[in-house]
């Protein structure tokens, strides 16, 4: 599993401003329901909130259906989002295997195969995460599969603040007890890649929550 430190945003609708380099831009004027208004390739973003820099995106493909019902933005092939704090300092990240931001609920919708790493080296995995920009709260109806430093979590229901530090997990399924201190780094960061290998197959064999 890659160590990364959550989650995505391009947010002009946020009131956020941007510099990225990206390529192949199409734009598509009066475009209808399920017309893409935008597309762009190879997109790597920084996005600033309140005047600081706050997250980093990348994703192979970014298009927005700005004239939907319901507008939102579509990452099929996946994105990858660091979230920093004023500082510049990491908070958390987050990889999908696909997403969408409902702009006018400032919703995120991730999906697939979806991993989380915090500050403080926990990793959450799962296949459908939420995250309400408005509210600040991450949340999942999921199966979430939880790595900390003594011992692994395993259920449904999942809610955090935006650094994933604050989280509580609503019906426990099991806890196993892990002693990742006792080894090396590098045997850490291989505990952590045999969970979610282990996740991985687990969230395969149950149906998503709806």
């Amino acid at each position: 599993m890659r160590r990364l430190p959550l989650l995505a945003v391009l947010l002009a609708a946020l009131n956020m401003t941007q510099g990225c380099r990206e390529e192949n831009h199409e734009y598509v004027a009066n475009a209808g329901e399920l017309t893409p208004t935008m597309r762009t390739a190879d997109v790597t973003t920084f996005v600033s909130d309140s005047g600081y820099t706050r997250y980093k995106i990348t994703t192979p493909l970014w298009v927005m259906y700005e004239d939907a019902e319901e507008p939102f933005w579509n990452f099929p092939s996946g994105l990858h989002l660091q979230q920093f704090d004023k500082d510049m300092r990491p908070e958390a990240t987050m990889d999908c295997d696909s997403a969408k931001f409902f702009s006018a609920k400032g919703l995120w919708q991730l999906d697939g195969h979806v991993t989380a790493v915090n500050t403080m080296r926990d990793s959450f995995l799962t296949n459908q995460l939420f995250w309400n920009r408005n509210t600040r709260r991450v949340y999942s109806d999921s199966f979430v599969h939880i790595v900390r430093a003594d011992h692994i979590l395993e259920g449904y229901g999942f809610e955090s603040d935006e650094q994933m530090s604050a989280y509580s997990l609503q019906r426990p399924t099991g806890i196993i007890p892990i002693r990742r201190s006792d080894f090396g780094q590098g045997t850490a960061k291989s505990a952590d890649t045999t969970a979610a290998d282990s996740s991985a197959t687990q969230r395969s064999r149950r149906p998503r929550a709806r």
